[in-house]
């Protein structure tokens, strides 16, 4: 008999603050927990086959098509994990994270079931088997994933990321805020991922322009340590023009880092896989965070978040 009548598992969705396509080629990236956007998952006693309720899926988690494939995989993985029968447990998913725009929507949703299949059966759970139960899901799908969503969306604090490293916690000091502006259009990772190496095979100029965007990713280690926002700013918008120059770039991510860069943000990118997705802007405060916001939405941006890149990171039970 379990402890708990409701089992709750909660996670951040996350931002690449910096490093984005830069870290396919061996270059570092910046990730960091939005807690403001998050997922929440509660389990609960429900005689019968195993059920899930979620954006996708009502009913018997093995009738589910292909929008759950990962989520169909990994649960049962956990539940053999845990000795628990699958069965007579409802699952049921809340999460407010877009999909496809580059803020780790369905890493965050598979830690936050985990957390909450581990919680309902009153079991402790670590950090590296949290981790390794969701790559079941992540790798259903996004085929090889680098880990670095599920990295920082778990976490409490930025993290500097390397393909063959792996995560250093970064202490950050940075008493700053970001602001987060949805295009509206998803994020096309794929394609623009296939089309910077094919760019990258014809072009020795472009090639280079990974290398600096490392440069840059590693002195914005630098300013979060030493709490230097005025330096981060222009970084971010130098990362920006590099990743437009890369091709990977759009019109609606480029007129929205115009608008931030135009009302007070001290610099400005796209975030994530790009040709769609979202922005970030860094502001110095909340009150130049929520006029910001408002600009950004007159401008076009479809939703816009304020994350403070201290005082609003809360602990997650891991």
């Amino acid at each position: 008999m379990t402890k708990y009548r409701t089992g709750i598992g909660e996670s951040s969705s996350k931002i690449i603050l910096i490093g984005e396509h830069s870290v396919v080629y061996g270059q570092p990236a910046i990730a960091m927990p939005v807690p403001v956007v998050r997922a929440v998952t509660r389990t609960m006693h429900c005689p019968g086959p195993l059920r899930l309720e979620c954006a996708f899926h009502h009913g018997i988690l093995s009738n589910g098509d292909d929008n759950i494939a990962g989520l169909k995989k990994m649960i049962p993985a956990v539940l053999r994990a845990l000795k628990q029968p699958e069965r007579d447990l409802m699952i049921s998913i809340s999460s407010r994270i877009p999909e496809e725009r580059g803020m780790g929507s369905s890493a965050a949703v598979a830690i936050s079931v985990v957390r909450s299949l581990f919680h309902y059966f009153n079991t402790p759970l670590d950090r590296h088997r949290l981790l390794s139960l969701v790559e079941i899901s992540e790798k259903c799908c996004h085929g090889n994933p680098s880990g670095i969503d599920a990295a920082a969306a778990s976490s409490a604090h930025p993290i500097f990321f390397m393909k063959e490293k792996g995560t250093e916690w970064i202490h950050n000091t940075l008493h700053a805020t970001l602001v987060i502006a949805d295009t509206g259009l998803k994020g096309q990772t794929l394609h623009a991922v296939a089309s910077l190496k094919k760019r990258l095979k014809q072009s020795v100029h472009l090639r280079g322009k990974i290398e600096q965007l490392g440069v840059l990713t590693s002195l914005a280690r630098k300013t979060l340590e030493t709490a230097k926002e005025e330096a981060l700013g222009p970084i971010l918008l130098d990362a920006h023009l590099i990743l437009r120059e890369l091709g990977v770039s759009h019109a609606t991510l480029d007129h929205l880092v115009d608008t931030a860069m135009a009302n007070g943000a001290m610099g400005a990118k796209l975030t994530g896989g790009g040709c769609g997705g979202c922005i970030i802007a860094l502001v110095k405060d909340a009150e130049r965070a929520s006029h910001l916001a408002k600009k950004l939405v007159s401008a076009g941006a479809h939703n816009t978040w304020i994350q403070p890149f201290q005082d609003g990171y809360i602990p997650v039970r891991t």
